[in-house]
C-alpha cells in the first residue's frame, strides 16, 4: 500500500500563484531565423511577465523588454480586456502576448496604454500607438509586417508598422450595437474561435466577422459590492440563453485601404456558427460552418474573384462535432500538383488525421486506432513529414508523433513519461518541449526532430516551495465501473500519522465534457486544495467519469441529452471502489467542484444522496436553460426539442431527495455561469424546506482573482469538511 508522507502545507499555499513549479517560461516562439527562443517569464516567481530571448548561438537568456508600470495591476485594464481575460483564464500580467513579424524581425507588443513595436536589441521598443481614448483589441501583424490591424471602438482599423495614422476601415458597426472584427460570446467562451479578423496571405485584404447582437436581450450584472452607483457598477451583456437567438455573424472581405466590402455567402440559414476562417496559399478564403444542433459542421471554400462558393468536406455525427484546429493546406503533393490539406476528424469515433486532395477528396488516413490526435504540431511538405501531438501510449499521456504523408505507423519522438508540449522551428530541424509527469515538475529542452534526442536543457530550475512543501505523488489508479468500462482516478492519501484507512474522503470533481482532471502531469500533483486536505487527514479523489475528454466519442456520448446522470452513477462506482479497497469510509464522503464540478457536486448530493454526506459547490450551473447556447445545446439539445432531458438534468428537480449538508460559492459579477443559477436553485431549497450555507463573493467573476478573497475561501471549504465529515 502506498503511503504519503507529513506534508508542511498551508493555507496560504493554495491560493499563492503560481503553483510549486509552475513558474515556468510560457509563450515559448522560434524566431523567425531561429537563432532566439523567446519567451515571458516572471524571475521573481510572481505574475508579472517580461519578455526574455534565449541565444542558441550563446546558450545564453537575456532580458529583452521589462513591462510598462501600468501593466502590472489588474486595475490599469479595460473591461473589455478584463472580460477576454475571463475567456482565457488568464492571471498573468505584464507582457502577456507578442508575436514576431517573419519578413522584418520585428515584434508587436500589446500594453494597456497602446501598442509597442521592438525593432531588436539595438533598435529598442518604440511606441506605435498609445494612450489613446479607447482600449485597442486583438492587434496582429499583416503578413508582411508592414501593417499592424486591430479593433478600436467596435470598427476594423490598420496602421502602418513604419509610421502614420491608423486608418479605419470597416464601418457601419458603431453605435448600433454591432461589432466589426470581434469574436462574439459564443466563439469565445465555447467554439474556441477568439480572432474576429484574418489577414489575406499577399497582406492586401482583410476578412473579418460583423456580429449583430442587438436583438439577444440584455443580461444585467450589478456591482453589488461597489460604493459607486449607475453606471459604473452595472454592466449589460448580450448573454444568448439556451434555446433563444444567438448573435446574427457576417463575413466579409475588405481591402487594406477600406472601400466597399465583399460579403460572402454562408447559406440560407443565419442560425449557424461561424466556427473558423482560414486563408489559402491560393488567396481563397474558407470557412467551417457549424449547425445550430453542432452535428454536422461544413468546410467551404470562397473564390473571391467569382464570388463562387464550393462544398470542400462535410462532417457529421450522430453524438456532437467537436471542433478542433487541425486544417492545414499543402501547397503541393507527391501526387497531386495541385496540392491539397490535411483534416482531423472523429469518423471512426476518435480523431485521426486525414489528407485530402485540393477539391476536398480523401487521400488516404494518416493515422488510427483507439486512440485519438490532440494537435497538429507541424508539417514540413518538403520533406513530406507531418508532426502530431496525441495519446497512442495512454489517455493520460500526450506525446509528439511523426508519420509521413504517404502512410505509415507514427513514429513517437518524446520518450520520457508524461504530457508534453511542442514548439517546432521554421526549418523543422529542432522542437522545444515542455515536459512534465506527476513526479517531474515542468523543464523545458531543445530536442532534434529527426530522433527526439535532447540538444539543450533551456529551463530546469527548481522550485524552493517544491522541496519545502514536500507535495506527496497522487497514484493515478483504473477501475471498472457498473458496466465494465475502464476510468480513471487519482488518489491522494492522508499522511501515514492517520493509519492506514478507511478515511474520511472528498471527491474533488469536475466531470463535464471538453475537460480531462486525471493525467500524469505536474498539475495533478500541484492541486493544492487536494494536497491541503489530504494533509489535514481526508482522502481525497478525482475520477474521470464517462463524457469527459480524451477517450473518444463513445465515451462522451452517454451523457448526450442527459446530463447529470451517467456522471453521478460513474462516481458513486468511484467510491464504491474506494471502500471496497478499505480506503474510504462509506459514512464519511464529501464532494466539491466548481462550474460544471459545482453542478455535479449538487447532483451527487441530490441523486446520490446515500453515498454522498457533504458537498461544496462553486459557480454551479442548477438547470441547464439558463447557461449559454454553444456549450448547452451542444450536449443537451435546443430546449425546445429536450423539455424532459433540461427537467431531469436541473437540480431542482432532484431536491426531494437531497439530505445532506450544502455549501454554495459564487461570485455575483460571475458573467459566465450567472449568480441567477444559485438565486434559483435557493428559492427551490426554500420551497423544499431544505437548509443550506452560503458564501459569496461580490467583486467575483467565474474565476475567483482576489488573493484575500481565495484564502478566505479555502479556510472556508476546508472547516465545512472538517465540521461535517
Amino acid at each position: 500500500m502506498k503511503v504519503s508522507s507529513q506534508s508542511t502545507i498551508d493555507l496560504k499555499d493554495i491560493v499563492q500563484f503560481p503553483l510549486p513549479g509552475m513558474n515556468i517560461p510560457g509563450a515559448l516562439t522560434f524566431s523567425p531565423d531561429g537563432r532566439f527562443l523567446t519567451y515571458l517569464f516572471s524571475p521573481d516567481g510572481g505574475l508579472v511577465r517580461q519578455l526574455y530571448g534565449y541565444d542558441f548561438s550563446e546558450g545564453t537568456a537575456r532580458l529583452l523588454i521589462a513591462p510598462n508600470a501600468q501593466s502590472g495591476s489588474e486595475e490599469n485594464l479595460s473591461l473589455a480586456e478584463k472580460l477576454r481575460r475571463e475567456r482565457l483564464r488568464q492571471r498573468e500580467l505584464g507582457i502577456t502576448s507578442y508575436q514576431w513579424a517573419s519578413k522584418t524581425g520585428q515584434m508587436l507588443i500589446p500594453q494597456p496604454d497602446g501598442l509597442y513595436i521592438f525593432e531588436g536589441e539595438d533598435g529598442g521598443l518604440r511606441p506605435l500607438l498609445t494612450n489613446s481614448a479607447k482600449p485597442l483589441q486583438d492587434a496582429h501583424f499583416s503578413p508582411d509586417g508592414a501593417w499592424v490591424a486591430f479593433v478600436q471602438d467596435a470598427e476594423l482599423y490598420v496602421l502602418p508598422t513604419a509610421a502614420g495614422e491608423p486608418q479605419q476601415i470597416s464601418s457601419g458597426a458603431r453605435g448600433t450595437g454591432k461589432t466589426n472584427g470581434l469574436a462574439e460570446y459564443i466563439a469565445q467562451e465555447e467554439l474556441g474561435r477568439r480572432r474576429g479578423y484574418w489577414w489575406s496571405p499577399d497582406s492586401q485584404k482583410l476578412a473579418f466577422v460583423q456580429v449583430d447582437e442587438t436583438h439577444i436581450p440584455v443580461y444585467r450584472i450589478v456591482h453589488q459590492g461597489k460604493d459607486a452607483v449607475g453606471d459604473a457598477a452595472q454592466e449589460d451583456h448580450h448573454y444568448p440563453f439556451a434555446g433563444m437567438p444567438n448573435a446574427k455573424v457576417r463575413l466579409g472581405v475588405v481591402g487594406r485601404d477600406g472601400g466597399d466590402v465583399q460579403w460572402l455567402d454562408l447559406g440560407e440559414n443565419e442560425d449557424i456558427y461561424l466556427a473558423r476562417v482560414k486563408w489559402l496559399p491560393n488567396g481563397r478564403l474558407t470557412a467551417q460552418i457549424l449547425n445550430r444542433e453542432q452535428t454536422q459542421l461544413d468546410l467551404v471554400e470562397f473564390d473571391l474573384a467569382t464570388g463562387q462558393k464550393r462544398l470542400l468536406l462535410r462532417e457529421t455525427s450522430d453524438v456532437w462535432i467537436n471542433l478542433h484546429d487541425i486544417f492545414h493546406p499543402i501547397k503541393k503533393l507527391p501526387e497531386h500538383a495541385a496540392g491539397g490539406f490535411i483534416w482531423a476528424s472523429e469518423r471512426t469515433g476518435f480523431r485521426h488525421l486525414y489528407l485530402y486532395d485540393a477539391d476536398g477528396e480523401e487521400i488516404r488516413p494518416l493515422t488510427h486506432g483507439d486512440w485519438q490526435v490532440d494537435s497538429l504540431a507541424g508539417v514540413d511538405a518538403e520533406n513530406e513529414v507531418v508532426y502530431f501531438m496525441a495519446s497512442q501510449e495512454a489517455p493520460t499521456e500526450s506525446h509528439l508523433y511523426r508519420v509521413w504523408l504517404l502512410g505509415g505507423e507514427p513514429h513517437r519522438l518524446t520518450t520520457e513519461p508524461g504530457l508534453h508540449s511542442v514548439v517546432l522551428d521554421v526549418k523543422r530541424n529542432r522542437f522545444v518541449a515542455v515536459q512534465q509527469s506527476a513526479e517531474q515538475p515542468p523543464s523545458i529542452v531543445i530536442r532534434s526532430l529527426a530522433d527526439g534526442r535532447s540538444l539543450n536543457t533551456i529551463y530546469i530550475q527548481p522550485d524552493d516551495r517544491t522541496a519545502q512543501l514536500n507535495l506527496p505523488t497522487p497514484e493515478i489508479v483504473t477501475l471498472q465501473n457498473r458496466d465494465g468500462v475502464q476510468l480513471y482516478g487519482a488518489i491522494y492519501r492522508p499522511p501515514a500519522t492517520f493509519g492506514d484507512g478507511p478515511f474520511p474522503t472528498i471527491v474533488s470533481v469536475y466531470g463535464g465534457p471538453h475537460a480531462q482532471r486525471v493525467t500524469n502531469s505536474w498539475g495533478l500533483t500541484v492541486d493544492m486544495r487536494a494536497q491541503y486536505l489530504a494533509s489535514q487527514g481526508f482522502l481525497v479523489f478525482k475520477l474521470d467519469n464517462q463524457g469527459s475528454a480524451r477517450r473518444g466519442l463513445a465515451f462522451e456520448a452517454p451523457i448526450k441529452h442527459n446530463m447529470g446522470d451517467v456522471e453521478v452513477a460513474d462516481q458513486v462506482d468511484g467510491v464504491r471502489w474506494l471502500v471496497a479497497q478499505g480506503l474510504a469510509d462509506p459514512a464519511r464522503v464529501g464532494i466539491y467542484g466548481w462550474s460544471y464540478g459545482g453542478y455535479l457536486s449538487l447532483m451527487c448530493l441530490a441523486r446520490a444522496a446515500d453515498t454522498f454526506r457533504v458537498a461544496v459547490a462553486g459557480a454551479p450551473v442548477t438547470h441547464w436553460d439558463g447557461y449559454d447556447t454553444g456549450y448547452t445545446e451542444r450536449y443537451m439539445g435546443l430546449p425546445q426539442q429536450n423539455p424532459s432531458g433540461y427537467d431531469v438534468s436541473s437540480v431542482m428537480h432532484h431536491l426531494d431527495k437531497m439530505t445532506g449538508k450544502l455549501l454554495l460559492v459564487h461570485g455575483l459579477i460571475d458573467e459566465n455561469v450567472h449568480f441567477r443559477h444559485t438565486a434559483r436553485l435557493i428559492n427551490a431549497l426554500i420551497a423544499a424546506r431544505q437548509r443550506y450555507d452560503l458564501l459569496l463573493f461580490p467583486d467575483e467573476r467565474h474565476m475567483p482573482r482576489q488573493a484575500d478573497g481565495r484564502f478566505y475561501m479555502e479556510e472556508q471549504i476546508a472547516d465545512y469538511f472538517k465540521e461535517n465529515l
